[in-house]
């Protein structure tokens, strides 16, 4: 329990940080950005590194000592962090360039003692930070209870969101079905039984949704799954419906949320035991070892399984997103008339006005339940920040001087979107011009490549990152992530980026294409479509549209862009055009015939 009785101010939590590890006789501690579950999205209860270091980024992690506190950030959020991070206490350093083991490593002493509640952090890391703390001569320290909560005393309640049933008609496979397929893949790795500690996971294996966090259908669960197909489900019950038809069918028993360490120690004896070191909290692979078990590591056999669609999904995302592409359309139509309008009477429209103009346009779409992220409405250099969140104190004017980025998406019953357009009210200075036109080739090279059965996303993410390397120019983020059918909006294992990612393209995977640019306290330019992989020549593979919305070209060099590309253009927007007419309103329509029309028109 908390010594502290009255909230703390954020300034202040540091320093009342430091006073308890000196309790503990702790030199410092470990506060990573993910929950047990170590979800992107994380409950009020969760956001631990919020609270202590006021960054409310989806990735990140910290490291308090008695002298020192550094917040390590990815490239998304470098200039997020320091607006958001008291850099008087934090200094700033890259989550992959100079890791938090590294900095270990480099600045520990020896006999210091630094503490990690291993219900949080995952196994891969923890074998980092025990290496690091080895070098230095320091000790990893694990804690059954976490530092920072002893220091909130007004930390919220965790959530009890309500579960539901997700239909067999939405799903296209019931659970047990699936249980059992996943079975066959563990007796395939020699395995016993397996650990699932990720929520959608969780989610898709059951066929079963929450609201546990904010835009992410999930409950926070996890489970036991052994080489029979049969489900121990750890899962508060108050989250479960009174009807439980559909969730107690054989094979599957419940138990209390708290139970997965003890009842892995019950079963884990003498067991070989599948965990992702990726995801699951070290805690489990020491309760594994601590019996005798042998854990084989890898990634979890749900993760690999779920990524390949089935036909019902697949129809879904291709349903949903004629859906969202009118949505959008009849965003932009409206912004295209209303912005200057609102501009010249001196009254913009501003990036939260927008945002919350586009959620009630999606909100009239059929199947929508909510937002699948929150949304990148970034006017001028807000949009230098790829990850940027408008909020009162930062929500910008949409003017003509600079380009306006919208990155958006949407839960549906039939699937998740993620889409991203930019577009400019005024006239391009030659800097905006020439980068987004890089932008938009290097995004078609992406959308347009024919590749062999084999192919993994580091193989492919140079194609789109090509025409910006040859002006000197890259961006620091993946080139697209997988998505999940109405679950998480970036879906593991698949991703484009320069780093190593070994899992091959198969038919039936669903992924981005966002090439961007950024250029800090001037402005920022995206393109993203969703795309369904496909087969193409035998033995190849291919990227098929499912986003339908116009791409901008109002600030194209378009006699810089090759046949090929016009061509691409010309025939993409003909599909937008074809699926959504006679669904908009006459504003609406008005403008996608104008916003498709051909790069070059006849004449």
């Amino acid at each position: 329990m908390t010594p502290y009785s009255l909230p703390i101010a954020r300034d202040e939590r540091v320093s009342a940080l430091r006073a308890h590890l000196r309790a503990l006789q702790l030199d410092g501690v470990v506060i990573p950005r993910f929950d047990a579950y170590q979800g992107e999205v994380v409950a009020e209860h969760d956001a631990r590194l919020a609270y202590v270091t006021g960054f409310a980024g989806s990735a990140g992690i910290a490291l308090v000592t008695q002298d020192d506190a550094v917040i390590f950030v990815d490239g998304r959020y470098q200039i997020q962090v320091r607006q958001e991070v008291n850099t008087n206490q934090f200094e700033i350093a890259h989550f992959f360039d100079a890791p938090i083991e590294q900095w270990l490593a480099a600045n520990g002493t020896a006999g210091m003692r630094v503490g990690v509640n291993t219900g949080l952090v995952p196994n891969s890391l923890y074998e980092r930070l025990e290496t690091a703390m080895a070098t230095c001569g320091g000790r990893l320290v694990p804690l059954l209870d976490d530092a920072v909560d002893a220091i909130w005393p007004d930390q919220p309640a965790p959530p009890l969101a309500p579960v539901t049933v997700f239909p067999l008609d939405h799903a296209g496979e019931d659970s047990p079905a699936k249980r059992q397929r996943i079975a066959a893949k563990l007796r395939d790795m020699g395995a016993d039984l397996m650990v699932e500690t990720q929520p959608d996971n969780v989610a898709w294996l059951l066929n079963i949704r929450g609201g546990d966090v904010p835009m992410l259908p999930v409950a926070h669960s996890t489970l036991l799954l052994d080489a029979q197909g049969n489900v121990e489900w750890f899962i508060d019950a108050r989250k479960l419906p009174n009807d439980r038809a559909g969730l107690d069918a054989p094979g599957l028993t419940l138990a209390g949320p708290d139970d997965l360490l003890a009842r892995l120690s019950a079963r884990a004896g003498k067991a070989v035991v599948a965990i992702d070191p990726a995801f699951a909290p070290v805690a489990v692979r020491q309760a594994v070892e601590g019996v005798g078990g042998k854990p084989v590591f890898g990634f979890s056999p749900i993760t690999l399984t779920k990524a390949v669609k089935n036909d019902v999904e697949l129809d879904g995302f291709r349903q949903v997103h004629v859906a969202d592409g009118v949505a959008m359309v009849e965003f932009l139509a409206w912004l295209a008339e209303t912005a200057p309008l609102r501009l010249a009477a001196g009254n913009p429209i501003t990036e939260i006005e927008a945002q919350t103009r586009l959620r009630a346009f999606r909100a009239e779409q059929p199947g929508f339940v909510d937002e699948s992220f929150a949304p990148i409405s970034a006017a001028g250099s807000n949009a230098a920040m790829c990850h940027y969140n408008a909020k009162p104190e930062s929500n910008a004017p949409i003017t003509a001087e600079l380009p306006y980025l919208i990155d958006s998406g949407g839960q549906y019953f039939g699937g998740t979107t993620d889409v991203t357009r930019t577009v400019m009210l005024g006239t391009p200075d030659a800097a905006v011009r020439q980068t987004y036109t890089a932008v938009l080739s290097g995004f078609i090279a992406l959308m347009t490549a024919q590749f062999p059965l084999g192919t993994c996303g580091h193989h492919l993410d140079a194609l789109a990152r090509r025409p910006l390397w040859d002006l000197g120019l890259d961006y620091d983020h993946g080139t697209g992530h997988g998505v999940g059918h109405f679950l998480s909006v970036h879906e593991h294992p698949h991703r484009f980026g320069k780093v190593v990612n070994a899992h091959p393209f198969a038919p039936g995977n669903v992924m981005t294409i966002e090439p961007g640019y950024y250029r800090e306290d001037g402005f920022g330019l995206r393109v993203e479509n969703q795309v369904e992989v496909v087969a193409a020549a035998p033995g190849f593979l291919r990227f098929e549209t499912l986003t339908l919305v116009p791409i901008d070209l109002g600030m194209v060099n378009r006699d810089e862009l090759t046949r090929a590309e016009v061509r691409f253009l010309d025939q993409y927007h003909a599909q937008v055009r074809a699926a959504l007419s006679g669904r908009l309103t006459p504003r609406a329509q008005s403008w996608l015939d104008s916003a498709t029309a051909p790069v070059f028109p006849a004449g």
